[in-house]
């Protein structure tokens, strides 16, 4: 008989990755090569996804900008341009939210920079 070395290291670590596949399908949760594979690329998939979260909310506070701008009869290029001129430090999720819940201060803010 040949005699199992290592056996119970090697169950607790393939234990281990299995919990973290739980929720996947088919040999994916339960074939312990496919889950090392699959936990990889959703790793994978986790990074890129972090990156791609803070491209789309910035675009999201630059749509909400321009949008509060456009009611102002201003271009968003245009504010961005005279913010940096009159040297008001206030980044675009800041004024995302200023434009979004208090109009009239987005509106004083716009002036300002004017």
């Amino acid at each position: 008989m040949v005699r199992i070395t290592n056996w119970f290291t090697r169950h607790r670590r393939h234990k281990k990755f299995l919990k973290l596949a739980k929720w996947f399908r088919l040999g994916r949760k339960n074939v312990y090569k496919q889950v090392r594979l699959a936990l990889i690329k959703q790793g994978q998939h986790e990074y890129r996804n972090r990156k791609e979260k803070k491209r789309e909310f910035r675009r999201l506070w630059i749509e909400r900008i321009s949008a509060a701008c456009r009611v102002n009869n201003t271009k968003y290029s245009e504010f961005i341009n005279w913010m940096y001129k009159s040297r008001i430090l206030l980044d675009r999720k800041v004024l995302s939210n200023i434009a979004v819940l208090f109009p009239t201060v987005f509106n004083k803010v716009l002036e300002q920079t004017k």
